[in-house]
């Protein structure tokens, strides 16, 4: 059974008693921009010593917190080659605007979990990171979403970080009581609901089965004042059939498939036929139309990106290229150019974060330039593929 002096003293709201089976688990709510967070839960595993802490962290995000030099090992060819460079500038939108919302309350993001891991490592009390990749949680939402939503999503964050309001004194006592993500997804209201699925819903379910399956008879677990009331119902239930589901990231649905292929296979079929039809110089003629169409938008991204001379000459003559295959886009070749040519320099990947919250920031920080590139690129090649495309359809059937 149980020991009923766990917990030994009566403890503020934030502070929930749970027993499940043997386990009596003390489950801290807290705000990751909150310096009375940082107190509490210090105060917590101090007094009772549990047999385990448990926190709302992956590997990832831990090693973040607690390497203060985690740059060093980021290597940024690896994130572009395996297409993940979205999924990096996603996470630091995130964290950027964590960032900005804790520098008004004088506390980094994350201190909590950070002050909880050494306040356990002082007493010599085992930690769990109880969380779920982070990686697998925002390839997740970004899947979920759909194309404008994806748009609606990052433009929101985007505002959030240029916004220069002073929040209240009143806001600012509101937040200490909830889980700063949970704040984004309330201020995007029912917008959004399958991101708020994503990175609310499911990770309720992952944080308590790995609560659930902790060794130890105390524990005391860390987590988000926004996952509380979601843990707390799932504790009702047996939800560990779940976890396989929400940990993979579903595949491209063959409908997806078919139309990124259908788009290369008509271009150069339509090609094909104009040769057949009409002859060599006018299948040459539309060839370099759809060379210039997608190599010159794309090359103007580049430009506008601030990037190096031999990444706007790639983007351009990768764009035609990469526009008739969907394996890879014409903004991973730029990008993957680019951090060859132009890469970001210790002190940037250091003052991320704050050169986020300024527009001339996106062009002088080397590692935001390269987010720009991507998307610029991309972009400039978006658009080439469906002027030249309508281009050449046209004159298939002219």
């Amino acid at each position: 059974m149980p020991d009923k002096n766990f917990p030994s003293t009566d403890y503020p709201s934030d502070v929930h008693t749970i027993q499940f089976e043997d386990k009596t688990i003390l489950l801290i709510g807290t705000a990751h921009i909150s310096q009375e967070s940082v107190e509490l839960v210090e105060e917590v595993i101090s007094n009772e010593q549990p047999d385990c802490v448990c926190l709302e962290l992956d590997d990832k995000r831990f090693q973040a917190l607690t390497q203060k030099k985690q740059w060093q090992s980021l290597d940024l060819k690896q994130i572009i080659k395996k297409k993940q460079l979205s999924t990096l500038m996603i996470n630091l939108l995130m964290a950027s605007y964590q960032k900005k919302l804790g520098g008004q309350l004088g506390v980094q993001p994350g201190a909590e979990l950070l002050h909880a891991a050494k306040t356990a490592e002082k007493s010599d009390i085992p930690i769990a990171l109880i969380d779920r990749d982070v990686r697998v949680t925002l390839r997740r939402a970004w899947k979920s979403t759909s194309f404008f939503k994806k748009g609606y999503l990052l433009t929101t964050i985007f505002a959030s970080l240029f916004d220069s309001t002073e929040i209240s004194e009143e806001k600012l006592a509101e937040m200490k009581q909830k889980d700063v993500l949970s704040e984004l997804m309330e201020e995007m209201g029912s917008a959004l609901p399958d991101v708020k699925r994503v990175l609310i819903d499911e990770r309720d379910i992952y944080l308590c089965e790995k609560i659930k399956t902790t060794e130890g008879q105390h524990l005391v677990a860390v987590v988000g004042a926004g996952h509380v009331a979601g843990i707390k119902e799932v504790f009702k239930h047996d939800r560990s059939n779940e976890l396989e589901e929400i940990t993979t990231i579903p595949p491209v649905s063959g409908i997806w498939k078919a139309v990124g292929w259908s788009i290369p296979l008509l271009i150069i079929g339509s090609l094909i036929t104009i040769g057949i039809q009409k002859g060599a110089a006018d299948a040459g003629a539309n060839l370099l139309y759809w060379i210039l169409a997608n190599g010159i938008p794309s090359a103007i991204g580049g430009i506008l990106a601030f990037a190096n001379p031999l990444t706007v000459v790639g983007a351009f003559v990768a764009a035609p290229i990469t526009s008739l295959t969907p394996v890879i886009g014409a903004g991973y070749v730029a990008a993957f150019i680019q951090v060859m040519r132009t890469p970001p320099v210790v002190k940037e990947f250091e003052t991320v974060g704050d050169d986020m919250g300024s527009l001339t920031g996106w062009w002088k920080n080397k590692l935001l330039r390269l987010f720009l590139v991507f998307l610029f690129t991309g972009l400039g090649s978006s658009v080439g593929t469906y002027i030249g495309g309508y281009e050449i359809i046209t004159n298939l059937f002219s």
